[in-house]
């Protein structure tokens, strides 16, 4: 599990310009919304190594390697969570968040799921939704 939080590159008057991702190619770029509660992933790639930067809200990020316990952080906007190959990985989302994945390796597009194994027991599960009572 390797997640960092990058310092702006350049800030101005304008603005911030903070680099994500620097020296390797990529190979997809995408944009996922998860909803309070959701559970994304509960998987790993063989040959990928996928990047995702929290764009905005809080999650909470599952990771596991093979003979290791799980490993669970809470991420938050402006974070970089690096999944390498091999390592199992789930979101909880804790707000309504926005991520931006990015990837190097054969999971990209149409050829998402050739890489992208589903874990016979998650690494979590969305929490069952409380009835209101009248």
């Amino acid at each position: 599990m390797n997640i960092i939080r990058r310092k702006p590159a350049h800030r101005d008057a304008r603005g911030v310009i903070t680099d994500l991702h620097v020296g390797e190619p990529v190979n997809a770029l995408t944009t996922v919304t998860c909803r309070k509660g959701s559970v994304r992933g509960n998987h790993f790639h063989k040959l990928t190594t996928q990047f995702t930067y929290v764009l905005s809200g809080r999650l909470r990020y599952f990771a596991r390697n093979e003979g290791d316990a799980v490993k669970r952080r809470v991420v938050r906007s402006g974070d970089l969570v690096t999944s390498l190959p091999r390592e199992c990985h789930a979101f909880e989302a804790l707000e309504d968040s926005v991520l931006l994945a990015f990837c190097h390796g054969p999971r990209a597009g149409l050829n998402y799921e050739s890489d992208t194994y589903r874990l016979a027991e998650p690494l979590t599960a969305p929490k069952p939704k409380r009835s209101r009572r009248p």
